[in-house]
Formats: C-alpha cells, structure tokens, sequence
C-alpha cells in the first residue's frame, strides 16, 4: 500500500524513528522499499552538497517519489548563503525538512569545510542554520557528532547544541560516537570511536526543549524502544535498517507508532516493489539500481541466500526486469 500524504505523522511523531542519511545507500529506490515497509518512519536523503545544486545545477539529486513522504534532504555545506539557497531548492522539490550535515568524517567532506569539521565551528553552524530557516518555511535540523579529534564531548556538544538552539534549530540527531579526522576512515569512524549513549541522554535532560535523536549503534527495535523508554524524542538507525530492512521496519508502524496493523510479509514487499520497478525501467533505469537495496529484504531467514545470489547474479543483465525477481521468490518458496 502507498501511504496516503494525508494520513502523514507530523515531522515530530515520525522522527520517533529514523532511517540516517548513508551515502551510496539511501537513494530514492532504497527510500521507496524503506517506504513500503513503514508508512511512519522519517526517511532521509544521502546528503546532497549546497555547492552541486547552487554552482553545479545538479538539481536531479533531488528527485524523489510523492510516495516516500515523509521524507527529508540532507544538505552538505558550510556557507550561510549558499546553504539558504539550496535550502530553497529542496522546498520547492517538496521535501518535509531540510537537514544539515555536521556529522561525516570523509576526506571529501573536510576539504569542502563540512561535515564533522563543524564540529568545531558552532557560532557557524549557528548562521547557516539561521539562513536556512530565514530561506524556507520547512523545518530546518541538524545531525551531528558528539564531539571531533581532542574535543571533550561534555565540554564541546552543550555549547554545540545551545548555539543551533538559539539559532531557531528545534530537532537534532546526535551520532553518539567522536569522529577522528585524522588517523581513521569514514568506515573506521563507523566502528572505533567509542558510543557513549549516556551523553546524549543528558543532552536530552540538559535541553528539554530540543527535540533529541539518538543515533549510532542501535540494531533493533528493541533497543529503540529502550532509548524512548529513557526520554529520548527519537531513534535514527543507520546500517542495520539498510542492511535488515524488514527486521527494522516492518514493525515499526505497530511498535513504534502505536498503530493497530499486521507488519507486511517481505514476499509482499518484494511484490509490491515491482509496479516501481515497472516504472524505473521505462524510463530508461537498470532493474540493479532498485534490486541492490532489496538484498537484506531476507535476511535471516529460509532462502535468504539464494535470493541475494539470485538477484546479484541476474540484475545486472541487460535487460533485466521484473521477471528475476519473480524468479528469486519462487527460489525462495523452494527453499522454505
């Protein structure tokens, strides 16, 4: 079922749960199966730079299906104006909130003086988030780190989060872990830097009015459920939505969000991707840049493997289409 706009949470309620902003993953395919497994859920963009829509016109970035609402643009940036006219961009595209980016450790990320590096720079952020809202009626929010390198999250993130707040910023995500600019990865970021949950709970404690999502480490529902237990506003999950969508998602709705409904099958999900797939490959698209998010739909359970081989192996194939992933069910009820 494709959700009805009308029947939308509020931007508060549906970021009780969130799927991150993950780059190379979160695309509007991956966004659209995110979609058909939870009507509530607050779904997010890979972040888009302010550069590539204002200087470079990549307007097409912003593409997204009417369907994934409720669904918000991650902006990359760390120019007040710039990020205001992107900002403008995104309203106008139709998206629900506009986010910016003050979490991510790459390379690329730094040399354009965004990203985790603001950490640094609160009273910047500070402006860009006050240009944004000056720019556009939509809310504008921000994701970001507890801290970066020497910094000492206790010190830095109170400052951090009081001067977004005074910029008029009403929701934060909080990654819950430092990110090293020098000496790790983004991957590594990831992994290494220790999670301390309990300091973005007292942010929560120390700043009743924001809006505070906790993110980082979090694989389940259950551990969501937790974090909300302790006072947190909301729970954004990266990896383990993306790469278990239907253990993540599929309950959301009921567990979550309180609502009344039976969880979908991901053999219904599976199907009810292929109207979209239809539609991708009509317009000119390759059945692989859907089906490459749908390799976890399975996972942990009969033919799960099967599938993903089925779908790695046959996707990529010229002409590929609807056919392969009718044929990677039917493994699947081999299997069973």
């Amino acid at each position: 079922m494709i959700p009805d706009p009308l029947q939308q949470p509020d931007l508060a309620t549906a970021a009780r749960l969130s799927v991150a902003p993950m780059m190379d993953w979160t695309d509007r395919h991956c966004r659209y199966l995110h979609r058909m497994l939870s009507r509530n859920t607050l779904l997010y963009t890979e972040m888009v730079t302010a550069p590539a829509l204002v200087r470079g016109g990549a307007v097409h970035l912003l593409e997204h299906d009417a369907a994934e609402h409720p669904v918000a643009l991650q902006l990359g940036g760390s120019d007040p104006v710039e990020l205001a006219e992107a900002a403008k961009l995104g309203q106008a595209a139709g998206y629900d909130e506009i986010n910016l980016n003050c979490g991510c450790p790459s390379d690329r990320v730094q040399s354009g003086t965004f990203g985790a590096v603001l950490m640094k720079s609160p009273g910047l952020v500070a402006e860009c988030v006050a240009a944004m809202r000056e720019a556009v009626s939509v809310e504008v929010t921000v994701k970001c780190r507890i801290g970066v390198d020497d910094q000492t999250p206790d010190d830095v993130l109170p400052e951090f989060l009081g001067q977004v707040e005074r910029a008029g910023c009403r929701r934060v995500s909080i990654h819950a872990r430092k990110a090293w600019l020098q000496g790790l990865s983004p991957k590594e970021n990831r992994d290494i830097p220790p999670l301390d949950h309990d300091l973005v709970v007292r942010m929560k404690q120390a700043f009743p009015q924001l809006h505070v999502s906790i993110n980082g480490g979090i694989a389940s529902l259950d551990e969501a459920e937790a974090f909300l237990a302790r006072g947190l506003d909301g729970v954004m999950i990266g990896r383990a939505a993306y790469q278990r969508p239907a253990d993540l998602l599929a309950g959301a709705d009921t567990r979550i969000f309180g609502e009344a409904s039976r969880p979908p099958e991901p053999e219904d999900i599976a199907r009810r991707m292929l109207p979209y797939v239809e539609r991708h490959l009509a317009a000119g698209g390759r059945l692989n840049q859907v089906t490459r998010h749908m390799l976890g739909l399975f996972a942990g359970r009969p033919g799960a493997r099967a599938w993903r081989r089925h779908l790695s192996e046959e996707a990529h194939r010229d002409g590929a289409g609807p056919e392969v992933i009718e044929a990677a069910l039917s493994g699947l009820a081999c299997a069973a």
